[in-house]
């Protein structure tokens, strides 16, 4: 029987109007609805900014939560690289189409923020103002990602956001995960 820890997805990831990146990420937990996956190292060419504050490093671990169904967002646990936890960053898309271990979903440009100090923040307005402007998403589309990215700022702001599965898989229990504990 193969070692559950080696099943890996392919995440492909489009953001208009050209942009693919593909990311290779280790499946860490599927409770049916959710799976959690793990990059333990963010290429990233610069850090990822949010709250004024650095949110994710060059080479930092990401825990990642991506739903199945009609969800237009995913959920990145994020760090700096020495592991300490800065808050979530969740990606407003189109819900994300899974095929086996090829997944594929459209960035819509908007972010929500969730610092580790509680503050919360939708990100990158101006840019999906541009997309809007630009016809690289149309408007039923951006209507939906403004929503989405309202609701989850409301939910944060309120305490019933984030899922208690994302506050269950901290980057500890991953790395319990990854060495095989029974707890992991």
């Amino acid at each position: 029987m193969p070692d559950p820890r080696s099943e890996r997805v392919r995440i492909h990831y489009r953001r208009p109007p050209d942009r693919l990146q593909v990311f290779d990420q280790a499946v860490v937990a599927d409770d049916g609805a959710c799976i959690v996956t793990y990059l333990p190292s963010a290429q990233l060419t610069k850090p990822v900014m949010a709250g004024g504050r650095v949110a994710l490093e060059p080479g930092a671990p990401v825990v990642w939560f991506t739903w199945r169904g009609d969800v237009w967002h995913d959920v990145g646990r994020f760090h700096l690289a020495d592991g300490t936890f800065t808050g979530l960053y969740a990606n407003v898309l189109t819900p994300v189409r899974m095929k086996g271990a090829e997944w594929d979903t459209t960035d819509l440009f908007l972010d929500v923020w969730r610092g580790a100090d509680g503050q919360v923040e939708v990100l990158d307005r101006d840019e999906f103002d541009e997309a809007l402007a630009a016809g690289w998403v149309d408007a039923r589309t951006a209507a939906r990602a403004l929503a989405e990215a309202e609701r989850l700022a409301a939910g944060a702001r309120a305490g019933t956001w984030p899922p208690a599965l994302v506050r269950a898989w901290t980057l500890e229990r991953v790395h319990a995960w990854e060495s095989g504990s029974a707890n992991g």
